[in-house]
């Protein structure tokens, strides 16, 4: 029995990982901690909240008592860390936040698995590992053409980015200094459910329904690279059981659009299966962004050709498979567009 310690497990990616996880092996314990903050949300997880192969704890990560209570009562095998705050405009508000959670909370975490793993000086358990979650916006913004690799230097823009890739240094000379078992993956924007929509595909769906204002960042033309959430896990998987430790893996899905080709995407297909009476003219541009990256593109080629990871689902696909989860799960996106983010989303957008 393998135990994993998931941080942030109660968020998007987080508890899309845990599903995946369940799903494929019966022979693994996780151990999901989160903070619980706005965006996350027990109701992620009510299909295997159950489950006597996961538990769930609620800590923050830059606990130290806490998180050490967990490797003392779990044998920990593995700490996959998603736990972040990770909304740019957020990250503008109230930079330093963001530098406590995904800065401080991280190397805490590094501090207790370092300390736990320990079996001689620079020598750990065997088979553990800890996996950093990070993003492709630690690279800063391309032009029109070229990739993100593992090699690009670190560039970020804005304190969301700069604290992401603090962290991801402070992994790294974990690896370097004291040879601790450790690997980093950088994603691409992900999509799918469980998604808390301040982000673009959540927010775009929720706002076409109820037909309020659809808010696009200048002209709409900054392009991301999209990446279904279920491509992600099974990538981190790999990572995780077959990763060359110290090694970091840019994975994407070759799935560049413009957000406001995103925007239009999910328009047509509301319009064309849910509401005819929707249209482009619920499209309202605002101020731009501070610090807005133009473009972001990964080149996933190292993880394909060491791991045999490839990103399985098209975006056609995706986008589709997205929208109708949401559309089949109404009660879910009113629960968490109440309350807490309610008042955030009139902050930002305003209200129609």
């Amino acid at each position: 029995m393998k135990n994993y310690l998931v941080t942030g497990g109660a968020g998007f990616i987080g508890s899309n990982f845990i599903h995946y996880m369940l799903k494929k092996y019966s022979d693994i314990k996780i151990i999901n901690v989160d903070k619980l903050t706005y965006a996350g949300n027990l109701e992620n997880l009510t299909a295997i909240e159950n489950s006597e192969n996961y538990e769930f704890v609620h800590a923050d990560i830059c606990d130290k008592d806490a998180i050490s209570a967990i490797f003392e009562k779990h044998n920990i095998d593995y700490v996959v860390n998603f736990a972040a705050e990770s909304h740019v405009d957020r990250s503008i508000k109230s930079p330093e936040i963001f530098i406590e959670t995904n800065v401080e909370g991280t190397v805490n975490l590094l501090n207790i698995a370092k300390t736990f793993w320990a079996t001689g000086d620079d020598v750990y358990k065997e088979g553990c590992k800890f996996l950093q979650v990070s993003t492709d916006e630690v690279y800063g913004s391309l032009g029109q053409t070229g990739y993100f690799m593992e090699t690009t230097p670190l560039n970020p823009h804005s304190p969301y980015s700069a604290s992401k890739a603090g962290a991801d240094m402070v992994v790294k000379a974990y690896f370097d200094t004291f040879k601790f078992p450790i690997n980093i993956t950088r994603c691409s924007n992900n999509y799918g459910p469980y998604q808390f929509p301040e982000k673009l595909i959540p927010l775009i769906i929720n706002n076409t329904l109820n037909h309020n204002d659809l808010p696009v960042y200048g002209d709409g033309m900054n392009i991301r690279d999209w990446l279904y959430v279920e491509d992600h896990c099974k990538a981190i998987d790999m990572v995780i059981n077959n990763g060359k430790l110290g090694e970091v893996y840019n994975v994407g899905g070759h799935n560049e659009r413009t957000n406001i080709t995103i925007v239009k995407t999910i328009i047509n297909h509301i319009k064309e299966h849910v509401d005819s009476s929707v249209s482009e003219t619920l499209i309202k541009y605002v101020k731009d962004r501070k610090g807005h990256d133009k473009r972001y593109g990964i080149d996933p080629e190292k993880i394909r050709k060491e791991l045999g990871w490839s990103p399985e689902t098209t975006f056609e696909v995706g986008i589709k498979k997205t929208i109708d989860w949401y559309l089949n799960n109404k009660a879910w996106m009113e629960n968490v567009t109440s309350g807490q983010y309610k008042e955030y989303y009139k902050k930002m957008y305003g209200e129609k």
